[in-house]
Parts: C-alpha cells; structure tokens; sequence
C-alpha cells in the first residue's frame, strides 16, 4: 500500500448533514462551541487576505445584531395584531358596530359624536346581538339571546382554534414554555419553531383568548416569538449550522415575547435569565436587551390598547405605602403559595390522567365541553363574563373621581372639596358589597376552571389566570383593609398612619400585590417577576410589598415542593432536562451508574484499525445507540475517542458514492496512517474526521455528585468511565436523569420523551 498516503481523505471537504442532529436527540454543547471557534479563526484569518474578506467578517459578527432586531420588529408587530385582534372578538361575543364591524365596542364609541361621558359605555352605534336581531335591549327575552349567542361564539371560536391545532400543527398547543426550557438545554424537537407552528399559533391564540377561556396569551408570546427567533436564525448560516449559537437566538427571543407579552423589556429580560434559558453569556444578556427593546418600541407604535402604554392594565397609585400593611401583603403571599402548589398539583394530576386514559384520544371534545361550561357560567357574573385582562385592569384601579365601576361604588361625603386624585376613605356603597360577593364566587369559578383548561390541546398561558386569582383575592383583601381603617381608625395599629379624612388604603395596591404572589407561587419565579410587576405599575416605591409577597409565595410553595408549573411539565412529558436547581446529594459513584451493568451485553465498540465497513454496518443495524467509543483493540480496551452513529453512517453513505473501490470488505481506520494490508486487500477507508479524539472521560470512583455538575454545566451527551486509560462503561444523559429518578424514589422509566 505504498500509494495510501495519497488515499482521498474526502472528509476533508465537509458533506451535507455532518454535525446535525436527529429529531428528539441532545447537542453536544461542547463539539458546537469547539465548532463555532473553529469558524471565528477562520473568518479572522481570511478577514487578513483581502478587504472583501474584511467585509465579510464584520457582516458575520452584525449578523446577531441584525437577528434581533428582526425578531424585536416581528414579535412587537405580532404583538400588537393579537391584541387589536382578540379587543374585536371578545367584544364580537356581545354585540357590533354599525359604523364599522371590524371596530371593538371602545373603538366604536370613540368615534361616535353622540357618546356622553356619563353613558360613554352606550353608544347608538354599538348594538348587541339582541338589539340588531329583534330590537330590544332590556328584558328576559334579550338578555336569553344575548346569553345564547356569547356561548355560542366562544363554541365557534374554541372549535375553530383546536380544529386548525390538530390538523395543521399539533405543537401549536399548551404555553410552550416548558418545551422551550427543554429546547434550550439542548434537546431537538424538530417542528416545535416552525413556520406552521407560528402561523398557526398566532391566529389560535387570537381565537381561544377571544372564545373566554381561563387562560393567556403571555405564555404562548414566548413561543411566538422564540419561533421568530428560529426562523430568522435559519436565514444565517452562522446560526443555522450551529445548535449552541441558535439557542442563544431563542433565548434573547423570549426576552422579546416577555417584553411585547407585558410591556416589560427589562423584565423580560430577566425572566429569559432566571426561569427559560440554560446557557445564557453576556453577549446574549446585551441582544436579549436589544431585542426587548425594539420589541417593545414596535408594540408601542402600534399602540393596540389606545393609552400610549404596553398593556392594558398599567395603573399608577398616588398613596403610599405603610409598614402596617406589610401583615396582610405577607398573607397575600401565603395565599399566593397555597393556591400555586394546589393549582401544580391538581393540573398535573388531571394532565396525567388525561394522558394515560381515554379522555386523551379526544381533545376536541375536551375543548368543546370546557368551553361550553366556563361560557355558561361565566355570562351572569360580570366579573368572569369581560376578559381577563380587563377583569385584572379594573381590580387594579385606584378609585377616582370618574370611575364608574360597582366596585368604587362608596358613599360620598357632600361637603367634600379634594383635588380628584386624592380621595380620602369612605364607607362602602351598595355596589362594593355585591362586587365583593360577585367577585369572590368569580374566585372559586377560576382557581376550578383554570385547573382543567391549562394543558388542553390549544395555546394556552398560565400567567393571566394565575394573576387574576391573586388581583379577586387582593382586591378583596384590600377593600376588606379600608373598611376597616375607616371605621376603627383609633386602633393601635392605624392611628400613627390613618387619620379620619386621609386617603390610606389604596386596595389596588392589594390586587397587584396578590397578583404577584399567586404567579409567583406557580412559577417560582422572583426576581424578574417583582420587575415585570413595577414595569407593569410604574411605581418604584411598591417594589418592598412586591418582594415581600413574592418571597413569601416562593417559600409557602417550595415547602410543599420544589417544583413549578413548568419544570412539573417538562417532568409529566418525560423531556430530558437536567434542571439546574435541583439538588443531587447521594453519595454514589459513575461505576454505580454506567452501562453495561453486571449482567449485560459487553459495551458496542469500534476498534482503531481491524473492522471492515460490513463490521460496522452490521454493528449500526443491529443497536440503536447515538454513537461508539473507538479503542485500540478489544484485548486492551485502550480508549482513542468517539464517534457518532449519524456520522458513520453519512461517512460510510458518502464513500461507497463517492470513493472508488470502497466494498463491504474494506477496512475502516480512525488512525492518521492506514494499518499494514495484504497487496490484493481493497482500498481502506479512513474516517479520522468524525473521531472525536478529546471525548470527556471520568475515572469510575468519580463521585455522581460531580458527574450531575459536570453534565448540568457543560451540557453533555454522554461521559465515557475509565480506569488507567481503560474504558469501563457509558454514562448518558438519560442514565443520569433515570439515577436521579430513582434516588428520589420515581420511576426511572419515566425520563423518556414522551
């Protein structure tokens, strides 16, 4: 074989496929790091030759800027599409306008010249379905039409949203965060970021939103968004050819859903850090900023609510707080951890059960019968009958002078001469007693409903449900608190704070803060959720009883346990995600955990020199593992390193079409030298490019302690186990999540995507 140093290497020409991924697999975060290294000293290289070159390098390193202010630009227009268009359809459920269908019922009235301030909710331009069909308003008979044709357009429009999800795209439904978290880790899920998905999920979440269903659009935004961020990335190959660059993409991606989602670029931000991403530099920090803030910036220039602001409920309150109101913030957060964990627990109960007995197979009908129940009993309450978003808006209002809700219904004093914005403490009026029992049978109707409709098979956001139960339970609380000052303003507690005639108690403040709590104890998030909720009020002074109610919240709940919402999701549909705030404190070592274990088959493995393409092939055909370790030869087991199943397999594809004289019986090598052949032997194959050479290895007394750190912080597909350069055995991801199961007493064959 003296002519087999000029043997074609054609691996030295990259073949289509080499480094990509197969649907439901793991990346190798650190072979995608090495890669994208590789790639910058290239481009520094070349970027010397020639000014085109130059040209070239500073367009590569533009490109992430260029990404993200194109995924700022589309999600904010998104954004702002949603929003205009569920105004129209919730409000279509009840009536429409004459001068121009396509108008909300507040869109209709501002331009109708004959609206009065005192009935600027009638307008004659604004007619409900009873009205435009037998032209009465008042009465049994409207009131049963008007009542039949709001269940019926919620039916049309949950029909509709789960009829398109099913057929078009299946991962248009739930919130989609938990599969971004697990996207995020490293896991593929090919389609979830598609373009379908996207269409699909924007006009959906537009119909279940509109059709009254206990649920959000803010979760999904981060799924809308995180798939604009998937398709603009596949328009650059930098990012495209590259699943560890991609991943920063998308999580700078949920930062701009967030920000569009609530108005809240830095919290966005924020939450991107602390609850979705897994690998998150500091150049993804800055273009998560970036794109949050042109995100914002387009949503605001849209300006879908008509108040110049990023949502709908933005409040501002003019009254401070007191210490004496720290008490019933901190009982708010108990409430809030009380109601997270019963939510987790009874949701994720009814989700298995759904998964594992008939009521799976029909998702439509799940949906249909949901509907139906939350439209019927929700009509006669007008506090479930209005859109959660404008239920949570008038909860957290200040009550002034021209505010016309039941809820500031109080009983004015007449010699009352105050500016308009600091009204001081009355008595509650008739309308506040029947708000506060209308309000609390709307309590129980959402914390049940909410249950059973997170999890169906349409887009559905948890964070507007969750904030609506804690703003009733607030705002009852905080009424509740300014009654009382009122009427015993001599006691100890409010006499240094509540003078008889001074505006004390504001209980919108009460609504916001036990919004925060209840969000907080089903996520657990805490930081960026105080930051989204200041965003959201613009008060700074309010942060200590949001922090107070969102610690507390996160401590009632984690000591029932430590999961939330998402991570109890991402563990119900067995994805492999190595949460980084688990604890693993066991004290067993790799060789407890890697496979073979005693009694199994010898671990599949590639010699360096001495198997022929048939060996190899038949090896592949006969296991299904995601790849083999290479060693000397099977007397030493010396280890060389490792290659993956998807690249011998497009190596061994690309040859035999490529490579003249590659037959069954030809040897494949790993080694830089072809080994000593017969003269007759046919031509060798060298497959030395899809060796890994620097595979990660432990020793097999390597505590699992250190082992679980190694593969939470590096991102890892596999760890082979050594002893003196000999190899053991295997270590996957998959064996670490199934060990851990098993130390926390779960079933081990439950960490399988299912």
């Amino acid at each position: 074989m003296s002519g087999s140093g000029n043997l074609m290497d054609f691996l030295d020409e990259p073949f289509p496929d080499v480094g990509t991924y197969e649907d439901f697999h793991t990346i190798d975060w650190l072979r995608e790091k090495s890669r994208d290294t590789d790639r910058h000293r290239k481009i520094t290289s070349r970027s010397k030759e020639s000014v085109w070159e130059f040209i070239k390098g500073l367009l590569d390193a533009w490109s992430g800027w260029v990404v993200m202010l194109l995924i700022g630009l589309l999600a904010g227009t998104l954004a702002g599409v949603i929003d205009l268009a569920v105004d129209w359809m919730t409000d279509l459920k009840e009536g429409i306008c004459l001068s121009a269908f396509w108008y909300s019922h507040e869109q209709c009235c501002w331009t109708s010249s004959e609206t009065t301030f005192e009935d600027r909710d009638k307008c004659p331009l604004w007619q409900k379905w009873s009205e435009l069909l037998v032209n009465r308003s008042e009465g049994a008979s409207a009131y049963i039409l008007n009542y039949l044709l709001y269940v019926l357009w919620a039916l049309l429009f949950a029909f509709l949203a789960v009829s398109l999800v099913r057929v078009f795209a299946p991962y248009a439904c739930g919130s989609g965060i938990p599969e971004i978290k697990t996207i995020l880790s490293g896991f593929i899920i090919r389609g979830y970021l598609g373009k379908w998905t996207l269409l699909i999920k924007t006009v959906t979440l537009v119909l279940v939103v509109s059709s009254g269903l206990s649920l959000g659009k803010e979760g999904p935004l981060v799924h809308v968004a995180c798939c604009c961020g998937n398709f603009f990335s596949s328009l650059f190959s930098k990012y495209s050819k590259n699943e560890g660059k991609r991943r920063e993409v998308l999580s700078a991606a949920a930062a701009a859903g967030v920000s569009v989602a609530f108005g809240a670029p830095i919290g966005g931000v924020l939450f991107s850090l602390e609850e979705v991403s897994y690998y998150f530099p500091l150049k993804t920090l800055w273009r998560s900023f970036f794109a949050a803030l042109v995100a914002a910036f387009t949503l605001r220039s849209i300006n879908p609510f008509g108040n110049s602001r990023l949502v709908l409920f933005y409040v501002e309150y003019h009254t401070p707080w007191y210490m004496a109101e720290l008490f019933p913030f901190i009982l708010l957060g108990v409430f809030g951890g009380l109601w997270g964990t019963l939510f987790i627990r009874c949701n994720i109960a009814w989700c298995r059960r759904r998964k594992t007995t008939s009521l799976g197979k029909y998702p439509v009908l799940e949906v249909i019968a949901v509907t139906a129940i939350t439209a019927i009993v929700a009509y006669p309450n007008p506090y479930t009958r209005q859109s959660t978003s404008e239920l949570i808006s008038e909860l957290f209002n200040d009550c002034g002078a021209l505010e016309s809700s039941q809820l500031c219904d109080y009983i004015n004093d007449p010699n009352m001469t105050r500016p308009v914005d600091d009204i001081p403490d009355r008595p509650a009026g008739r309308g506040v007693y029947t708000a506060m029992w209308q309000l609390a049978l709307a309590l129980v109707f959402k914390i049940v409903i909410t249950i059973f409709t997170f999890g169906m098979k349409i887009p559905s956001g948890l964070f507007i449900p969750s904030m609506a139960v804690g703003a009733m339970a607030g705002r009852m609380v905080g009424i509740g608190v300014e009654q009382l000052a009122y009427h015993h303003h001599d006691w100890i507690i409010f006499r240094n704070w509540c003078r008889p005639g001074a505006d004390c108690v504001t209980p919108g403040l009460y609504a916001m803060v036990g919004a925060a709590a209840c969000l907080g104890g089903v996520t657990r998030m805490t930081v960026s959720l105080v930051v989204i909720m200041f965003e959201l009020t613009g008060g700074l002074e309010y942060i200590v009883p949001l922090m107070a109610a969102a610690v507390t919240s996160k401590w009632v709940a984690d000591a029932f346990g430590k999961e939330g919402i998402y991570e109890a999701h991402i563990h119900l549909n067995g994805y492999p995600f190595l949460d980084v705030k688990d604890e693993f404190t066991h004290r067993t070592l790799a060789t407890d955990v890697m496979r073979p274990r005693r009694g199994e088959p010898p671990l599949a493995v590639l010699t360096q020199d001495s198997m022929t393409v048939e060996d190899v092939e038949t090896l592949i055909k006969e296991t299904d593992y995601n790849g083999f370790p290479v060693v000397v030869s099977r007397d030493s087991e010396r280890l060389i390193g490792f290659a993956q199943r998807r690249e011998l397999i497009l190596a061994i594809k690309n040859a035999r079409q490529r490579q003249e004289g590659i037959v069954s019986n030809s040897i494949m090598y790993f080694t830089e030298d072809p080994p000593e052949l017969p003269a007759n032997s046919p031509q060798p194959l060298k497959l030395r490019r899809v060796l890994n050479l620097s595979p990660f290895t432990v020793t097999d007394h390597t505590p699992m302690e250190t082992v679980v750190d190694i593969f939470r912080k590096l991102g890892l597909r596999q760890c082979l186990v050594t002893r003196s350069g000999r190899l053991l055995g295997i270590i996957t991801k998959k064996d670490v999540l199934r060990h851990m199961a098993q130390m926390a007493n779960q079933d081990p064959e439950s960490i399988m995507f299912n």
